[in-house]
């Protein structure tokens, strides 16, 4: 089945180059040169993936970003000629998953869409019991236990839904696998948007935060995931 993404763009050199390489992978491709459009086409019709730029006539991507998240957790990297850190942080706290700066060669966004495609998903199902055989990690805090239900893709406190993004599932999926141990920023880098990629730092710290708000009781004094200065992170069950 045919992986459908949408490209809000309004650029039109990049945004027609952009559908016409991405269709020869196998992609269906929306393009977009307004925010307005692009969500109203998205909430009719649904998408996979989404590259979104940041500078735009009308909404801009940093507010497109964070109305997407308030109804999906589908996988957005943001294309931009914006390099500034605060740019950065500022589009990933939004809820983009990835950010690539302009210009950019379109192999490697071809290769950051297939390595979104390879995370496991996120899927907004009702808490169900879990069974004997079931894939968890629990995360014990002062809130009662956090299940981590990799075979459903979801994070549960009790019998609610933590909602995470696709990135923060993965993260929080990989800081399981080595409760106990530090990760560095490069580790997690490559355990979370795939092996062989050399990206920004940065993007790990931003989602750490984002993450933290949504396990910790007190994010700004972390207990569960934390920082172990100069070295990289460690998730701790207390």
């Amino acid at each position: 089945m045919a992986i459908s993404l949408l490209v809000l763009e309004d650029d039109d050199g990049i945004r027609e180059s952009l559908a016409m390489a991405l269709e020869s992978e196998g992609y269906t491709v929306t393009s977009h040169e307004s925010a307005e459009d692009a969500l109203g086409d998205a909430a009719t019709t649904g998408v996979d993936l989404m590259l979104v730029d940041l500078m735009l006539g009308g909404m801009d991507g940093f507010e497109f970003i964070r109305q997407v998240r308030r109804r999906t957790d589908v996988p957005i990297i943001v294309l931009s000629a914006r390099s500034d850190t605060h740019d950065i942080v500022a589009a990933l706290e939004a809820g983009a998953d990835d950010y690539v700066t302009k210009p950019f060669e379109i192999k490697e966004v071809g290769a950051r869409l297939r390595a979104l495609r390879r995370r496991p998903p996120v899927r907004p199902v009702e808490p169900e019991p879990l069974g004997d055989d079931a894939d968890v990690v629990v995360v014990d805090s002062q809130h009662g236990p956090l299940v981590l239900d990799i075979g459903a893709g979801v994070l549960r406190r009790g019998e609610s839904q933590v909602h995470l993004t696709v990135t923060e599932f993965r993260l929080l999926r990989e800081m399981s696998d080595a409760t106990g141990r530090v990760l560095s920023r490069r580790s997690l880098l490559e355990r979370v948007w795939d092996r062989g990629y050399f990206g920004d730092e940065r993007i790990v710290d931003v989602h750490v935060r984002r993450l933290r708000t949504k396990i910790e009781t007190d994010p700004g004094e972390p207990r569960l995931l934390v920082t172990v200065r100069g070295l990289g992170y460690r998730l701790d069950t207390a």
